[in-house]
């Protein structure tokens, strides 16, 4: 598989990944079995870059991923997050927490679900605001040097942070959502990721399903599906969305390749330091994600792009989750 390097000086990672969180919760019920199959069968394809995160579950996401790995520990560069603190009476609050005291604690509690000695890539899930970032990320650097972790990212971070965090530690990989479906970054978040020699990994590159064009109705979602609670996902929200769908998948068919494939390879096209962590659950997507990686756009199919798919209508969060993105 096509290799891509994170950040000036971080890890050489597949140039696809594999996001685990809907393994867990979130994208209705788990299947375990499958779950830890799918993990196996991204380590066939060459898949290295696997991420996940405390906040998943919480907690059982590290777990089932430490349990697909085990004995193949040298196969993968792991990611996980901290910071994104769960309410255990109320699922759907969230909570912030970058004290330096709390990223030890955290990092010591995901080396034991994991079943590992080091974190490959350690990522500040959201920027704590009560928590300076210089205090935060100094922390992180002594996990560095105890090599604890190997890595440093952070997650929904903007420019300013960004810019502060390079000036304690040296920063790997900014994850943010970035596709077809939301395209923010491109304004300053990438430009000044791009500067400083920050990787930039994208997760939701396929717009949490959207743009796969399988979900043609709010109907189509399980109940407990957190994107029934997505502005974007809601009433007329949803029917103009299915017209950006519609262009993509027009396009994906007139290039023999179905709307995922063309929404992946898109992301892939837009610069060779930007990796996206497509999630599934199912071998059978990750099969047909990992195929994106052979689709070739033009110059003439990109501009094709950007003048036929219109921007999507509504937020990519509640109001709660709005806020703490952009830090």
């Amino acid at each position: 598989m096509q290799s891509r390097q994170l950040g000036r000086n971080g890890p050489i990672v597949s140039a696809l990944g594999l996001g685990c969180m809907g393994m867990s919760e979130f994208y209705g019920t788990a299947d375990e079995g499958e779950a830890i199959s799918t993990i196996h069968r991204a380590l066939e394809l060459g898949v290295t870059l696997l991420d996940t995160a405390d906040a998943y579950g919480p907690h059982t996401n590290e777990r089932l991923v430490g349990k697909a790995i085990a004995g193949r520990r040298d196969e993968v560069v792991l990611a996980t997050k901290f910071g994104l603190v769960r309410d255990p009476e109320n699922p759907r609050a969230r909570g912030l927490n970058g004290a330096p005291d709390y990223v030890r604690r955290s990092c010591e509690g995901s080396l034991e679900r994991l079943g590992v000695d080091h974190i490959d890539l350690y990522y500040l899930h959201r920027v704590d605001p009560a928590t300076p970032i210089e205090e935060t990320v100094g922390a992180m650097a002594g996990l560095v040097q105890e090599g604890k972790i190997r890595h440093i990212g952070l997650s929904e971070a903007g420019p300013e942070t960004l810019r502060r965090a390079s000036a304690v530690h040296p920063i790997a990989a900014l994850q943010t959502e970035y596709s077809l479906w939301s395209r923010d970054p491109e304004d300053e978040i990438l430009p000044t990721a791009r500067e400083l020699g920050i990787g930039f990994v994208a997760y939701s590159p396929l717009g949490r399903g959207f743009l796969s064009g399988r979900i043609q109705s709010p109907d189509d979602l399980h109940p407990d599906d957190f994107r029934r609670f997505s502005p974007r996902f809601q009433g007329e929200n949803f029917q103009r969305n299915l017209e950006l769908v519609g262009a993509v998948q027009e396009i994906a068919a007139d290039k023999g390749c179905t709307a995922s494939q063309l929404a992946l390879a898109w992301v892939l096209a837009q610069g060779e330091d930007i990796v996206p962590i497509p999630g599934t659950k199912r071998r059978a997507y990750l099969e047909e994600n990992v195929a994106a990686l052979d689709i070739e756009l033009t110059p003439e199919d990109l501009e094709r792009i950007d003048a036929a798919v219109p921007r999507p209508v509504g937020d990519r969060y509640d109001e709660t989750g709005m806020r703490t993105l952009n830090r």
